[in-house]
């Protein structure tokens, strides 16, 4: 057999290993994302089909990214090897949050503000004054925020495969996607906004509390909670090892 012809096997064979692990991931990642979705959608039976929706699609996009933030302090926090075989995951689990983030605004858009953008940011429209005048001033930042965790999405999204790390340079990628602790941090204020405060600005009879409310607030005290756990154990092992020049149990 040619040498080229060996090298060519080799290539492809090399080329297959590197390509299962991750359809893998993004078999897992959607099955674990239509799951929970369907959950999501079922736990609020008594709703309007657009809230539903709506709210399955928002609420998914939130459990996706705070999955995404938890695995890399895991991974630190644990000798387990499982938690780090699971740090690639981040990469799909933040692609497909950006797109439940996606369908959730899309769905916002057609079905409660109907296109007028204008609703979107608070203002709804007075046949008296002929003009539009704004009603509902968290409704509009919530929105703002919204926005802005999506534009990070898109970037981050748009950022995570092999070919924008080769482009940018490892330190560059890196720096950008750092930018997923202010998109986890905007996700949470919108989410925060529409599960405690939305409707006391209504004129009228507030609604049963949303069911999520709780477990939304333990979801984000849980990857708090192991973000400060992970930044303790690694600033406890670097000053471990510039006092007493011991190696790092995480290297």
């Amino acid at each position: 057999v040619p040498k080229t012809s060996l090298e060519d096997c080799k290539h492809t064979v090399s080329e297959t290993m590197m390509k299962k692990p991750a359809l893998l991931r993004q078999v897992l990642t959607i099955g674990t994302s239509v799951l929970v979705g369907y959950l999501l959608l079922i736990s609020r039976a008594e709703w309007s089909e657009m809230h539903r929706y709506n709210r399955a699609l928002g609420d998914l996009s939130l459990v996706l990214v705070a999955l995404a933030m938890a695995i890399g302090p895991l991974a630190r926090l644990s000798s387990a090897r499982l938690f780090r075989k699971l740090l690639p995951y981040r990469r799909e689990l933040g692609i497909y949050a950006v797109l439940a983030a996606i369908a959730h605004t899309v769905i916002i858009l057609i079905g409660w503000v109907e296109l007028d953008l204008a609703r979107l940011f608070g203002f709804e429209f007075h046949p008296q004054l002929q003009r539009y005048v704004m009603l509902n001033h968290g409704f509009a930042l919530a929105n703002v925020v919204g926005i802005a965790a999506l534009l990070y999405g898109f970037v981050l999204a748009g950022t995570s495969n092999d070919f924008s790390q080769s482009v940018l340079g490892t330190s560059v990628w890196k720096y950008i996607q750092q930018g997923a602790y202010v998109l986890w941090w905007l996700a949470v204020l919108h989410t925060a906004y529409f599960l405690f405060f939305h409707f006391l600005d209504f004129h009228r009879q507030t609604p049963e509390p949303n069911w999520a409310r709780w477990p939304f607030v333990a979801l984000v005290a849980s990857v708090v909670a192991l973000q400060a756990a992970a930044v303790v154990v690694t600033w406890r092992s670097q000053t471990s090892r510039r006092i007493y020049g011991a190696p790092s149990q995480r290297e």
